[in-house]
């Protein structure tokens, strides 16, 4: 029958593959390619409680990675990107974890595990190992910029 449909009518069936869904020459496949977080858990898991609120996988730390800095885009760009969920494991029909989650972990447990320090640090040994830098020199920039702040 030609024409417009008049009802909306799901599919019965949905095969669907995120795998499918994120091409091979996409950045967070290089990512999970080289950045094993099976150390960072190791390494939390004595932070985590067995009861409360649920955990928050290390690997939805991403946004960080390109520029997001609100624990609360975080959570709605895994809920809506696909290439991003593909990295956290979490199919159509897992929940994002809520940004408060994000909220109360970020001051107590990450700044008492000192996570974002074995983050950077299992990185830089990677980059080593990898023979993209060679850990020997190190530069810092201090710049000293002079503040308007006074008082007119």
């Amino acid at each position: 029958m030609m024409g417009s449909r008049q009802v909306a009518q799901g599919a019965l069936f949905y095969e669907f593959s995120l795998e499918d869904h994120v091409p091979q020459d996409h950045l967070i496949r290089a990512i999970d390619r080289f950045v094993d977080l099976g150390s960072i858990r190791q390494h939390l898991a004595p932070f985590y409680n067995s009861t409360g609120r649920p955990s928050v996988n290390p690997e939805l730390l991403i946004g960080y990675g390109f520029g997001i800095r609100s624990e609360r885009r975080i959570c709605e760009e895994v809920h809506r990107n696909l290439a991003y969920r593909w990295f956290c494991r979490l199919d159509l029909h897992t929940a994002v974890p809520d940004h408060s989650t994000f909220s109360k972990n970020r001051p107590g447990r990450f700044r008492d595990s000192d996570l974002l320090r074995q983050v950077f640090e299992t990185v830089v040994h990677r980059c080593i190992t990898e023979g993209l830098v060679g850990g020997r020199d190190f530069a810092a920039d201090a710049s000293l910029i002079r503040a308007d702040a006074g008082k007119m």
